[in-house]
């Protein structure tokens, strides 16, 4: 008997588990861009000022300032345009839900539709909807119908903080490296530690995505190292002419 309990629990079939990319797209963009946008922008404005040879103190307090402002900045922009999905969610499920309660039989033939056109026989159409929408209508209009799904659900707490505290983390890294090096050398060094945190980010975006590493690194790298010329040009030159 106990053979005979083992044998079954061996050939119990396995639960079946999938971990697709879409579940973490909230956080990853807010964070990833973040990042991006920190590591670039803080970078681009300390070489720009010292491009145009201001004091090494001037150059760190660029950096800090670019930081700080940044970050809060990516909260705030973050925070609101998730809101404003998370408003136009809202919207669109209170309007769902009048329609269920005003005419509930209208909306089945609607969800019997949607899974017809996927390639559903009628007769089966009619029983899953007929089936989802005594559990819970609602839902079933919301994710077929509507499109919406907890793993895209707008947060917009969560989306301000992650995009701020990534933000934060690419920002510290061209900071850093001012700090750290002589002012003479501040362009280089921050152009050079810039570029790889970029690649690196760029790996990370495209890999956590599905997407080619070696396509994300070039496009964030090359459309980088522009931005970072384009701001240290235009500070040797401001700096020319106050000079």
């Amino acid at each position: 008997m106990l053979m005979e309990d083992s044998v079954f629990r061996h050939r119990r079939p396995r639960r079946h588990r999938e971990n697709h990319s879409i579940d973490r797209i909230g956080w990853l963009r807010a964070s990833v861009l973040g990042a991006n946008d920190g590591a670039l922008s803080t970078a681009s404005l300390i070489v720009g000022v010292a491009g145009a040879g201001v004091s090494h103190s001037s150059i760190l307090l660029t950096g800090s300032a670019a930081l700080i402002a940044g970050a809060l900045s990516m909260a705030v922009g973050e925070y609101v345009s998730v809101s404003s999905q998370a408003d136009l969610e809202a919207a669109e499920l209170a309007k769902e839900a009048a329609e269920l309660e005003k005419d509930p039989a209208s909306e089945r033939r609607e969800l019997e539709a949607i899974y017809e056109r996927r390639g559903v026989s009628p007769a089966t159409a009619r029983l899953v909807a007929g089936e989802l929408m005594d559990h819970d209508a609602l839902a079933a209009h919301a994710q077929d119908e509507l499109g919406l799904a907890d793993a895209t659900a707008a947060q917009p707490l969560r989306a301000a903080a992650t995009s701020a505290a990534g933000f934060a983390a690419g920002a510290i890294l061209p900071l850093l490296t001012a700090v750290a090096a002589d002012t003479p050398m501040v362009v280089p060094a921050v152009v050079a530690i810039t570029l790889f945190a970029l690649a690196l980010l760029g790996a990370l975006g495209a890999a956590t995505g599905g997407a080619s590493v070696a396509r994300g690194i070039v496009r964030v790298v090359c459309l980088g190292a522009i931005a970072l010329l384009a701001t240290t040009t235009l500070g040797h030159l401001f700096g020319a002419v106050a000079g």
